[in-house]
This record gives structure tokens, C-alpha cells and sequence, in this order.
């Protein structure tokens, strides 16, 4: 996720940037198996976002528990805890298919194209 502010691929001038409140965001990306002591922290967040709101599962842990899915401790994916709009997979998926994960999200290209 840090690539993509970085000057080669620089979402800003996409119009994506980041917040410091769920309160001021449209979307909400989410890296990562869920643990059971981020379960409620991660219901939090989703439930101070404004609507309409968009959850994308960045990379496989995110959208699937990834390796670490049946572990003691983890939930798994995102998806057990919040509803996902859009699931990237990749572990970690490169920087161009979260770009266009994240545009899909937010209605700015059709499905078509990420084909």
C-alpha cells in the first residue's frame, strides 16, 4: 500500500488519499488475516464510515486468511467480520492491481476492464 504514494505511481493525483478519521473516508482497504483482538477494532472502524461506504480486501490474507487462515487466534478473512466490496488478490498484489482493485471500488471504471 506504501507504493502507491510513493512519485512513480502517486494516487494523490488520482484523487485517493488518506485520512486520519473512518469518519472522513469513502473506503476502507484492509491488508492482512484478521486476528480475533482486531475483530472489533476493525467493526469499529466500519461502523464510524459515513455511506455509502466500500471495504476492499487488499492481497489473499486479507481475502481469504491467506496461510495463516485456521490458525489459533485468527479470524480469517475480512469478510467473517465486515461485508467486502472488491477482493485483490496477491500476496501482496502489485501496486497496479490495487490501483485498479481501489477505481473499481469507487465506480470510476467499469468491470470490464480489470478483466
Amino acid at each position: 500500500m506504501q507504493a502507491l504514494f510513493n512519485p512513480y505511481y502517486d494516487v494523490t493525483r488520482l484523487g485517493i488519499f488518506l485520512t486520519a478519521s473512518p469518519r472522513h473516508a469513502d473506503l476502507l482497504a484492509v491488508t492482512g488475516a484478521v486476528t480475533g483482538a482486531m475483530a472489533e477494532p476493525l467493526r469499529r472502524t466500519y461502523d464510524a464510515m459515513p455511506e455509502p461506504k466500500v471495504v476492499v480486501a487488499v492481497g489473499t490474507s486479507a481475502a481469504s486468511g491467506g496461510i495463516f487462515a485456521g490458525s489459533p487466534g485468527i479470524i480469517g478473512a475480512v469478510e467473517r467480520v465486515i461485508p467486502v466490496d472488491i477482493a485483490i488478490p496477491g500476496s501482496p498484489p502489485p501496486p497496479l492491481a490495487i490501483i485498479a482493485g481501489l477505481w473499481l471500488a469507487l465506480g470510476r471504471i467499469p468491470p470490464v476492464a480489470c478483466r
